[in-house]
């Protein structure tokens, strides 16, 4: 076993040391310790479930940069990875077995399935009635950088049996390092129009590092100012608070960089669409994803009308 996975399996060791040495413990206090480390039996339904899972992996995650440090960033990112897919594959095999599962960590996850393919074989996922599509740890950057909190967990469900476009069912954004979590079980409220909004710019989230080119061009066609952020569930997440009026992307996206934010985001009633203003389908035989548009209702119209003159090239 290599020094990174051998770092994650001590922290998940420490982990699982801490959830059962409260088993001797009377009821009274082994119940408190459960839930004070949000263990114990987890929520039935659904989407109450995806905000504990979320939480769960998210706690994980605080330990790993605890225990690993910041000195070694590739390491950091590596260990962090690995202990929150282990931790919520683990969990969703125990409570939800029957269920697929699309996680970013998963071997072959960014393969394109074909029908008649022979070479790879067909993903169980796209023969399954409910599909939990999970990004471990959206915003590796940030997370390993000491100080920043812009990183979060997803986890979402995706069903068969559905009424919405994109059918995802539940969702839920963790971010551990600001001790928030938005879900689609108490879905957040609208967020309220800006005091300017006659005269006021609007404010774009964008990544920090490497927004796309054509998003400056229509912040410069549209008024707006780019807000540079790093986890696209962070992004997603200061449209849904208000402390941004849209988050639009284009460009190397996968399903389970959108899916659990954007189920929080239609919880609110925000808008949320392809940027040509198709519908956002997950649970795909091709998981990549890689536009999306996301925004107060009132400025989808006027947001997409812009973006068609400023689409990259396909």
């Amino acid at each position: 076993m290599g020094e990174r996975a051998q770092t994650s399996a001590r922290v998940l060791g420490q982990s699982s040391v801490r959830s059962g040495a409260v088993a001797g413990r009377p009821d009274g206090q082994r119940d408190s310790a459960l839930a004070e480390s949000g263990g114990g039996t987890p929520p039935v339904i659904d989407a109450a479930f995806a905000r504990w899972l979320a939480d769960r992996a998210g706690q994980q995650l605080l330990r790993v940069r605890d225990e690993v440090g910041f000195a070694d960033a590739a390491a950091l990112k590596s260990a962090g990875d690995r202990a929150a897919h282990d931790l919520l594959r683990a969990e969703l095999a125990r409570w939800r077995p029957a269920d697929a599962v699309l996680s970013e960590e998963d071997d072959h996850a960014r393969v394109a399935w074909q029908d008649g393919e022979h070479a790879t074989i067909r993903p169980e996922r796209l023969g399954a009635g409910r599909v939990w599509i999970i990004d471990p740890l959206d915003g590796t950057r940030e997370f390993a950088e000491e100080g920043r909190t812009d990183w979060a967990v997803h986890v979402a469900l995706w069903t068969a049996d559905c009424t919405s476009p994109s059918c995802l069912a539940a969702g839920a954004v963790a971010m551990p390092a600001q001790h928030r979590t938005i879900a689609t079980d108490h879905p957040p409220a609208y967020p309220p129009l800006p005091l300017d909004v006659d005269g006021g710019r609007l404010r774009i989230a964008a990544s920090r590092t490497r927004p796309p080119a054509f998003v400056t061009a229509l912040a410069e066609e549209i008024g707006a100012d780019l807000v540079p952020m790093g986890s696209a569930g962070v992004k997603i997440a200061a449209v849904i608070n208000g402390e941004a009026d849209a988050y639009v992307h284009a460009g190397g996206q996968y399903e389970w960089d959108s899916a659990a934010p954007v189920a929080v985001a239609l919880a609110t009633g925000l808008h949320a669409s392809r940027i040509d203003g198709s519908t956002l389908k997950y649970n795909e035989a091709n998981p990549k994803l890689p536009d999306l548009v996301v925004c107060r209702k009132d400025l989808a119209p006027r947001l997409l009308a812009a973006l068609q003159r400023h689409l990259p090239s396909q």
